[in-house]
């Protein structure tokens, strides 16, 4: 089979708490069931892979996202006919953030986002800061870190990734969190995610073969060091 191709936006803006480790997670993952795999990194200005099998962003502080906002805009008609025909997205933090319609500050300037998911994001002066764990209908349980002030309202053409306690997701108030639309997925779970939620990390490559109208059966794995690490992450006070 052709390498599973995995498309890394802006790794050196967008690594925060360790985000660019997804990419290694996936990476490591198909490795370890000899599938081919190509990891190419798109910083800004670089060309946009149209041929992208899985699009991973991370999080970043607000400068850095303000770095890369300008560029991350002018890929919106490309990202949109990317997930429109059905490439799998795993997008963090302020990458799910300009995902949406629109990010409103907390002193009220609009930044619009790419529309890509029906979701509308404001700054708040609260924080939502901790370990937290999120149950899924697709892949179980999800573990992870946030910490963010923008909360994230979604609209009717999304579905929430899960659900999580009171306090702590997209708002901290309807018990969402994430964001779904097709084959693009929005979390603020950062952490890195896919290191402590291996289910998780297997769905985003079992669409990314079915779109591609390959066998989506996985070798299985030894996850039990994952599942132990998600464990400990859960007990730990937020």
């Amino acid at each position: 089979m052709n390498p599973l191709k995995l498309v890394h936006l802006y790794p050196r803006e967008m690594n925060i708490y360790g985000d660019t480790g997804n990419v290694l997670v996936l990476r490591k993952r198909l490795e370890w069931r000899r599938l081919p795999v190509e990891v190419v990194p798109v910083q800004v200005g670089d060309p946009l892979p149209t041929d992208a099998d899985i699009v991973l962003g991370g999080g970043g502080q607000d400068a850095a996202q303000g770095d890369i906002g300008a560029d991350f805009a002018a890929r919106g008609a490309e990202l949109r006919a990317m997930a429109d025909d059905g490439v799998v997205f795993l997008a963090i933090c302020g990458t799910y953030q300009m995902l949406g319609h629109e990010f409103v500050t907390l002193e009220g300037r609009r930044i619009e986002g790419v529309g890509v998911l029906d979701v509308v994001t404001h700054g708040r002066p609260e924080r939502l800061i901790g370990n937290n764990s999120v149950e899924t209908p697709d892949a179980g349980r999800l573990v992870g870190y946030e910490n963010h002030s923008g909360l994230t309202t979604l609209g009717s053409g999304v579905r929430p990734l899960g659900t999580t306690q009171p306090g702590r997701g997209n708002n901290g108030k309807d018990g969402t969190e994430g964001a779904v639309r097709d084959n693009v997925i929005g979390t603020y779970l950062h952490g890195p995610v896919l290191a402590k939620s291996p289910r998780f990390a297997d769905d985003l490559v079992r669409r990314a073969l079915r779109r591609r109208g390959e066998a989506d059966e996985l070798e299985p794995l030894d996850d039990s060091l994952p599942e132990l690490a998600a464990r400990v992450a859960v007990a730990r006070p937020r």
